[in-house]
């Protein structure tokens, strides 16, 4: 467990409820080890990912994590950021491949800012690689300019490719590659791998090229088109930010990241909020559905992981909605009540 900063502990806190509910109702035991990451290491030892912090990640079969970062230690001339932890944090479990899936609910097309017929049925897997690219790459800064390297390597682009054509074998068999190949060098890499991998690898998958901007728009115009969605770091990033709004939020979109092993880090793929934290108001919806993720992928309970997964929506069929989603003239409800509904839920299902 790494709560981190800002909403990070409020929503954490409901995914281990919902996932000791998980425990009691399948007959298991989780046990739970918490460890300081982001801006609150920096407070507590000066080091973002400290020594302690990765060998309890190391020891666990899973990380679940909720959010880091926040305006108190990110000015630009901040010696030591709490991105750098998560990153680090990426690299040495070899996390690789992120995914994070975007499905509207039903009952939630009017939290969207898109005309509900434009969203209703969609159903995205972006495929982001998470290990490689420009948040990687060699930097440089002077008093008179800065530089960001952008690299990525055959391998690298291969093995994120492959999971896409994994997944995309157990759905739809579209993946649309993201790339900027009209300009980036590391983009016609990227393309080129792409295509002999699915090519040769996966050849009953459908694969589309398309270019960043291009995505960034299709997104809103034409969502239900898109299938796996399999971008670089930096492009999967941006766009699933944007892919949120599909959603009507960024608090309701979980992610995994994996790599080579069953280990994984789960997170929702909002920010700290720290305008929100303390407040008892963050969405929790997005870091129990990480929970739910843990479960199928890391731990292979895939029974446990649909039954947190239907309780989420029958908890949004039944109303229970934060702030950031309510529309209409109801309540609010608060982080802890939608994590309760949840919880119980799944002990009355």
């Amino acid at each position: 467990m790494l709560p981190g900063d800002g909403i990070g502990p409020e929503v954490t806190a409901e995914a281990v409820r919902c996932l000791q509910a998980v425990a009691r109702r399948f007959g298991h035991e989780f046990e739970f080890h918490e460890a300081l990451l982001g801006g609150a290491a920096i407070d507590a030892t000066g080091d973002p990912l400290p020594a302690a912090t990765l060998a309890t990640c190391r020891s666990a079969d899973a990380v679940l994590m909720g959010a880091i970062g926040g305006p108190r230690w990110s000015h630009p001339d901040a010696p030591v950021r709490p991105e750098q932890g998560l990153l680090a944090l990426r690299r040495e479990l070899g996390v690789y491949a992120n995914l994070r899936p975007v499905a509207p609910h039903p009952a939630l097309l009017d939290a969207t800012p898109l005309k509900p017929d434009v969203v209703r049925g969609v159903d995205i897997m972006v495929v982001r690689e998470l290990t490689g690219g420009i948040y990687f790459g060699a930097k440089t800064r002077t008093a008179t300019q800065a530089s960001d390297l952008c690299e990525y390597t055959v391998g690298e682009v291969e093995r994120v490719t492959r999971v896409a054509g994994a997944l995309a074998m157990q759905r739809r068999r579209h993946v649309t590659s993201v790339d900027k190949a009209n300009v980036l060098e590391t983009s016609r890499l990227w393309r080129t791998v792409v295509e002999r991998v699915l090519r040769e690898e996966f050849p009953r998958v459908h694969l589309e090229h398309m270019l960043v901007d291009a995505a960034a728009m299709h997104l809103l115009r034409r969502p239900r088109d898109f299938d796996v969605l399999l971008t670089e770091n930096m492009f999967g990033d941006i766009l699933t930010d944007e892919a949120s709004m599909l959603a009507g939020s960024l608090g309701l979109l979980p992610s995994a990241s994996l790599g080579a092993t069953l280990k994984g880090l789960y997170e929702p793929i909002h920010g700290s909020a720290p305008d929100i934290a303390g407040k008892g108001i963050a969405n929790p919806y997005g870091a129990i559905l990480s929970a739910a993720l843990l479960l199928r992928h890391s731990l292979d309970l895939r029974e446990e992981a649909a039954a947190l997964e239907q309780a989420v929506s029958r908890s949004i069929e039944a109303g229970f909605l934060t702030a950031d989603v309510l529309t209409g003239t109801g309540r609010a409800c608060s982080c802890a009540d939608a994590g309760t509904s949840v919880a119980g839920l799944v002990a009355s299902s």
